[in-house]
């Protein structure tokens, strides 16, 4: 027979266990999500790189303008545009290739445009070439590889907690001098900058040979067009790779070269002064005398030619007309023709 204090603890035992059931969550087969975040696909971790600005200013000229005006010529992997207008006259003079300048398209309102649409009335094709960036800024190719992640600190251990938290009352440990030396060698100056000077060096070149090649295209589209002269006409910077591909490439077919509103590109040589009066071509200078940078910097082109003794290298100032930019560009085009009808009558 159970005593009355057992009988009591049995019961009041039975009674407990339901509630401490019914505390115990429910067990599912369904597994918990995994929250740790997903690996970057390949696909993701690759950023193309952006268009440059000459090809999206190209990729508007063939929405804007007449399909029978674009040409799409190809120098080495790349594609460019091109824009190609025959002159209007049933014996043309030749062709005039026009180079336009840095941050310039193929149908610049300034000198470009106005000139390969006045051209072909006097006599000549006009063909204006679309030329690359002079500094991309396409963002570089990211790895695909996914980069490792170091996993975060446990916080429910409080062991780890404590094992990463500085004890204040801890004594300073020295410090190795040595090893801290080691670890962080020290940066030799002359040497970065070397290796930075040669990185703008390459980049350089290779933007060079990216327009030599796209003048060697347009030339030889102007060659096959039957065009019995070819002129180069190089604005703003483009004067300076018109003069620089006659200087490197020496084509025998062009001895004419056009300048307008010269300019050096930033970071690259030598000088225009320099440049032009070596290539003893018959050579046109126009600039505007009205800002004082571009008449000093064609004195200099005039005294340079002088000590050369340049055969047939002739500056023409020219008068800025903001207030009538139709006037403006008019008489660029007649000094232009006129030059050109003076050479041909010497040759």
């Amino acid at each position: 027979m159970v005593s009355r204090p057992a009988a009591l603890a049995l019961s009041l035992l039975l009674s407990i266990t339901p509630l401490h059931a019914e505390e115990q969550p429910p067990a599912t087969d369904t597994p918990a999500a995994d929250d740790s975040p997903s690996e970057p696909s390949p696909t993701e971790e690759l950023r193309a790189p952006l268009a440059e600005r000459s090809e999206v200013e190209a990729s508007a000229l063939e929405q804007q303008l007449e399909q029978q005006e674009q040409q799409q010529l190809q120098a080495g992997e790349e594609r460019f545009l091109a824009l190609w207008l025959p002159a209007n006259v049933a014996e043309p003079s030749g062709a005039v290739i026009i180079l336009p300048g840095d941050d310039e398209s193929a149908d610049w309102p300034q000198s470009v445009g106005p000139l390969r649409r006045k051209l072909p009335d006097g006599g000549w094709h006009s063909l204006s070439v679309t030329l690359p960036d002079p500094n991309s800024d396409a963002p570089p190719l990211r790895s695909a590889e996914p980069q490792e992640v170091a996993p975060p600190a446990d916080e429910s251990d409080p062991s780890k907690a404590a094992a990463d938290t500085p004890d204040e009352n801890a004594p300073d440990t020295p410090v190795d001098e040595a090893s801290t030396e080691t670890a962080t060698p020290p940066i030799d100056d002359s040497e970065t900058a070397a290796r930075k000077q040669q990185s703008i060096e390459e980049q350089q070149q290779a933007h060079a040979e990216r327009v030599l090649a796209r003048i060697d295209a347009a030339i030889e589209f102007a060659e096959q067009q039957q065009a019995k002269t070819v002129v180069l006409l190089g604005h703003g910077s483009g004067a300076y790779w018109a003069a620089r591909y006659l200087a490197e490439r020496k084509p025998a077919k062009i001895q004419n070269l056009l300048l307008v509103a010269a300019q050096l590109p930033a970071g690259y040589a030598p000088a225009l002064d320099e440049l032009i009066p070596q290539l003893q071509l018959a050579t046109g200078d126009f600039y505007y005398k009205d800002l004082p940078a571009d008449r000093q910097a064609a004195l200099k082109r005039s005294q340079a030619s002088k000590r050369q003794k340049h055969p047939a290298y002739v500056q023409i100032a020219m008068k800025a007309l903001p207030g009538n930019r139709e006037a403006e560009q008019e008489q660029l085009y007649r000094r232009i023709r006129g030059w050109l009808t003076l050479k041909l009558q010497a040759q």
